[in-house]
């Protein structure tokens, strides 16, 4: 056979080509998902932070309550919770106008993750990406306690064949001395023992064919901390790089008006350094749009859309624009009040029965969005959960309701939302009907 002499430059590639695809077979991530791409799918937010006294977590009414005992004084949300379906429900103070006892959920329990994950499943909703604290995340005790619902979101998910990632949320960073280095400690304690990205079928969400993390909370002038002091590049720099538990895709959760760096958004330029090193951007839009001047808002999002597409297009990033139902947080601002004046009204950002949410749905597909974010599955809180809440909430507290629809409309929304996105039904600007 005749041998054939190859070039010094051509070795030199070769080598470092296999160096490159020893490394990456060197991950401990499975090589594929059953979700490997972002693009086409609509994925929520996942709080999953609702507490129950005597659910076995040991931390009361959290979320549900500002402070002790469930009562119409301490109440905590501006939606109350569809309980049907629920396997498992705890009893409060509360009554409801029947005179009978009035029960919640609690986010621990494994049966609630199910019910959640079947809802998704049902109504053709690809998934969700799982909050993690900043706060949860400080010490080993913390960090185990607050996996256990992500690892029933785990569960949950394989069982009923939905997506899954994870969502570090800086919400409660200090700036005095402290940095995000404990995100690359919990993530490695999430791949090596809870598998997360390991499983055989994988039902992580990859993006760009790399399991998908997101970081949220950049840019925000109102945070306690400096995106220059708390060491986030080097986060990044490891979710990308590092030859074991790297090799993933990262989205930056950041304000809605971060191309400008004015607005709701800190005009340090470094936050474009940031975003240029990740690989999806996803701005935070909630409470920035309003039905109250709904025709003019609902074109004013698809322009932001637009923009925003042309703006992360010329950099080569993915865009994950965020929609929403509808907000209000009443009894958390202690009943809209500040300094005795009230300030925070009562369903705040109406739904107008889905108009609302479907007039950013539709702006940002006519944007040509090719994946959505959705704020949020859950979160009573703040009001914007499209999960199932009742139309009869308890007698003597002041709480949104459904406005009269079905309390399944905004998953059935959004489901609906999927199938355009995907064009397996036409793009329709007035919202679907059943």
């Amino acid at each position: 056979m005749k041998s054939v002499s190859i070039p010094l430059l051509c070795l030199l590639t070769i080598i470092l080509g296999v160096g490159r695809l020893t490394a990456a077979a060197q991950t401990k991530h499975h090589p594929t998902s059953r979700f490997p791409s972002y693009a086409g799918r609509v994925m929520c937010g996942y709080q999953g932070w609702f507490r129950a006294e005597g659910d076995g977590s040991g931390e009361g009414w959290s979320h549900y309550s500002e402070r002790g005992l469930l009562s119409a004084a301490t109440l905590h949300p501006d939606f109350w919770p569809d309980i049907a379906e629920y396997e498992k429900t705890y009893p409060t103070a509360l009554t409801n106008h029947d005179g009978s006892i009035a029960r919640v959920f609690s986010s621990w329990d494994q049966s609630t993750a199910d019910l959640h994950f079947r809802w998704m499943q049902q109504y053709g909703i690809d998934g969700v990406f799982v909050q993690r604290f900043f706060g949860g995340l400080r010490t080993p005790e913390r960090r185990k306690k607050s996996r256990v619902v992500l690892e029933n979101c785990l569960r949950a998910a394989r069982q009923h064949e939905r997506a899954i990632a994870v969502m570090y949320d800086l919400s409660g960073l200090r700036d005095a001395g402290e940095d995000c280095s404990v995100i690359i400690q919990d993530w490695k304690e999430l791949v090596d023992d809870l598998n997360i990205t390991r499983q055989n079928p994988n039902h992580y969400l990859y993006h760009r064919g790399k399991p998908l993390v997101t970081i949220w909370g950049l840019g925000f002038p109102d945070r306690g901390y400096n995106i220059r002091n708390i060491e986030i590049d080097k986060v990044i720099s490891f979710l990308k790089s590092d030859p074991q538990y790297g090799g993933c895709s990262v989205m930056l959760g950041v304000p809605t008006y971060f191309r400008d760096l004015n607005i709701d958004t800190n005009p340090d330029p470094y936050l474009h350094q940031l975003i240029e090193s990740a690989d999806v951007v996803m701005p935070w839009m909630v409470q920035r749009f309003t039905p109250l001047v709904h025709q003019f808002d609902g074109a004013r999002y698809q322009e932001q859309v637009k923009a925003d597409l042309a703006w992360c297009g010329k950099r080569k990033l993915d865009y994950a624009p965020c929609v929403y139902p509808g907000f209000s947080w009443y009894n958390m601002h202690e009943h809209g009040r500040g300094d005795n004046v009230l300030i925070y009204p009562l369903n705040q950002i109406p739904r107008q029965k889905g108009r609302f949410y479907w007039s950013q749905i539709s702006g940002a597909l006519q944007a040509q969005a090719g994946m959505l974010y959705v704020a949020m599955f859950d979160e009573m809180d703040e009001g914007t959960a499209i999960f199932k809440c009742s139309d009869h909430p308890p007698a003597g507290v002041r709480l949104c309701d459904n406005e009269g629809m079905p309390t399944d409309h905004y998953l059935w929304l959004t489901g609906q939302a999927g199938k355009m996105l995907r064009g397996e039904i036409p793009l329709s600007t007035s919202m679907p009907k059943r």
